[in-house]
This record gives C-alpha cells, sequence and structure tokens, in this order.
C-alpha cells in the first residue's frame, strides 16, 4: 500500500520535491557558495563578540539552521538553482 499514492496530486508534488535530490546548477553552486560565505562570516562575527556559553551556542545552531534552510530554498526551487 502506498501511502503517497493516496493524498491529493498537489500534496504528493510537495512532498516529492521536499524529499528528492536537487542538482544545482552553475548558479545555483554560486548561490549556495554566496550563502556560505555570508553564514561563516556572521558566525566568525558572533564568536568574536559573544561569549563562549550556552547562548553563543545556541545562536550557531540556529545560524546552522538558517543557512541549511537558505540552501533547501535555492535547491527546491528550479528558477533558483
Amino acid at each position: 500500500m502506498s501511502y503517497l499514492s493516496q493524498l491529493p496530486e498537489e500534496v504528493q508534488a510537495d512532498l516529492k520535491n521536499r524529499f528528492s535530490y536537487h542538482a544545482p546548477t552553475a548558479k545555483g553552486v554560486a548561490t549556495h557558495g554566496d550563502l556560505s560565505a555570508l553564514f561563516t562570516e556572521l558566525a566568525a562575527f558572533v564568536v568574536s563578540k559573544v561569549p563562549k556559553g550556552r547562548e553563543q551556542s545556541l545562536v550557531l545552531t540556529k545560524l546552522e539552521e538558517g543557512k541549511f534552510w537558505a540552501s533547501a530554498g535555492v535547491a527546491r526551487n528550479p528558477e533558483t538553482r
């Protein structure tokens, strides 16, 4: 039994997009690189200004999450890949 086939087509398409591999184009690779550089620079600023501890750790974790979601947004949308 396929759970996917029981769902409306628009939901099926959304789930397939979320969980599929999206090969980047040259534009996407450049955008991912730009995102990495900017997130890394912001992380370095945080490490240099926020005392080591729980707060710094949480900020870095949230930056990682932000980078992940930004990259997913680029990868999942053909116009940005």
